[in-house]
C-alpha cells in the first residue's frame, strides 16, 4: 500500500572557507561590531572564494547529504535547487549540480522565492513523491549573497553571508498509514507544506536588476522596517496553520527551525507565538541571512549535534521577498 509519504533520510550542509568578522565588516562599511549585533544578533558570516559558484556550495551540501543518508548518488532521480544567485541567467543551476554529482536521470530544476526557497523547494520535492513522479529527491538551498548586495550599504551588507545546505527525500511505501488516517502525524515523514505569496509587497525587498528590466545583476534592497512587520506576523500566522492542519498546538512541536533572517525578527516571533526561544534552532550569529540555504543549514547543525531526533516533531518556517512565505511541519 502507497502511504503518499516523503521521509528526511538525510541532511548536509556546507560554508565556504572565509569567515568574515564584524570587526573585519565594520571597518568597512563605517560601523561597529556592537552596532551590528544589537541590531541584527549577527557576529560573522561565511563568504564564497572568488570563483566559487552558488552551485559549487550546493554539490558540497549534496555530497554529505546523500552521505548522511547512506543511499548511492544514482538513486537520486530528482534535483531541486532552491536559490536567487543562480550561477547563469539559464540553465538553471540544478542542472550543473546534477551533472556535478554525476546523476543522469530524473528532472532538475530550480525554484526562486528567496529566503522561502527551501520551504517552496520542500514543498515541490514532496509533491513529485506524493504523485509518484519521484522516488528520491534532494531538494537544495544554495546562495552566494555576497555577490548581489551592496557593500556600501550598511544596513543591508552586514546581514547576509553565503552557504547551501540540502536534505534527501525519500518515498516511504508500506507502513499501511493513508493521510488523513489514524497514526499518519506519528510517522516519520512530511505531514503537510504550506506556501503563500503576495506580490503586492514586492517594492519591500528586490533586487534593482534583472535580464529582462535592466540586462544587470543589481542589489538587493530592502525597507527593514516594512519586512520585520511582516515577517513577524505571516510567520507567526503560517505556524499556526500548519498545526491547525495536522489537529495539533505549538506546544507539541518539538523544534521550530526558522529562516534565519536576524535575531530581532526570531525573538518577535517567538513572543507573538508564545513559543520559548530555546525551543528555536538559531544559527544566525554564525551564518548570518543565508537566504534559501539558512534552513537547510540551521537543520543539519541540530540534526548534527543531536538536538533533533528520531519522532521529533520539526516545524520549519520562512518569508522572503515577493513577498512569498511558508512552512513544513515534518516528524523527524
Amino acid at each position: 500500500m502507497n502511504d503518499y509519504r516523503s521521509r528526511l533520510i538525510g541532511c548536509g550542509s556546507y560554508l565556504p572557507e572565509t569567515v568574515v568578522t564584524n570587526a573585519e565588516l565594520a571597518q568597512r562599511v563605517g560601523s561597529s561590531d556592537d552596532w551590528i549585533v544589537e541590531r541584527t544578533g549577527i557576529r560573522q558570516r561565511h563568504i564564497a572564494a572568488d570563483g566559487q559558484v552558488t552551485s559549487d556550495l550546493a554539490e558540497q551540501a549534496c555530497r554529505r547529504a546523500i552521505d548522511h543518508a547512506g543511499i548511492d548518488v544514482g538513486d537520486v532521480d530528482l534535483v531541486v535547487v532552491a536559490t536567487t544567485t543562480p550561477d547563469d541567467t539559464f540553465p538553471a543551476t540544478a542542472t550543473r549540480v546534477q551533472a556535478k554529482l554525476g546523476i543522469r536521470r530524473g528532472a532538475a530544476m530550480d525554484v526562486q522565492a528567496v529566503c522561502a526557497g527551501f520551504v517552496f523547494g520542500l514543498a515541490v520535492g514532496d509533491n513529485f513523491i506524493r504523485t509518484g513522479q519521484a522516488r528520491t529527491a534532494l531538494v537544495v538551498g544554495a546562495e552566494t549573497y555576497s555577490r548581489i548586495v551592496d557593500w556600501e550599504d550598511r544596513g543591508t551588507c552586514v546581514l547576509f553571508g553565503d552557504g547551501a545546505g540540502a536534505v534527501v527525500l525519500q518515498s516511504a511505501n508500506g507502513d499501511g498509514v493513508a493521510r488523513g488516517e489514524a497514526g499518519w502525524g506519528e510517522a516519520p515523514g512530511i505531514l503537510s507544506t504550506h506556501l503563500h505569496s503576495d506580490g503586492r509587497f514586492r517594492d519591500i525587498l528586490y533586487v534593482d536588476g534583472g535580464p529582462s528590466a535592466t540586462q544587470t545583476v543589481g542589489h538587493l534592497r530592502m525597507s527593514g522596517r516594512e519586512v520585520f512587520r511582516h515577517a513577524v506576523t505571516n510567520l507567526a500566522a503560517v505556524a499556526e496553520e500548519a498545526c491547525r492542519a495536522n489537529g495539533i498546538s505549538l506546544n507539541d512541536v518539538d523544534w521550530i527551525v526558522p529562516h534565519q533572517a536576524n535575531l530581532r525578527i526570531l525573538d518577535g516571533i517567538a513572543r507573538k507565538l508564545g513559543v520559548p526561544e530555546g525551543r528555536f534552532v538559531i544559527t544566525v550569529d554564525r551564518h548570518a541571512n543565508t537566504s534559501a540555504a539558512s534552513i537547510p543549514l540551521a537543520l543539519d547543525d541540530a540534526v548534527r549535534d543531536g538536538r533533533i531526533k528520531a519522532g521529533d516533531l520539526v516545524l520549519m518556517e520562512a518569508i522572503g521577498g515577493g513577498l512569498s512565505w511558508g512552512a513544513a511541519l515534518v516528524r523527524w
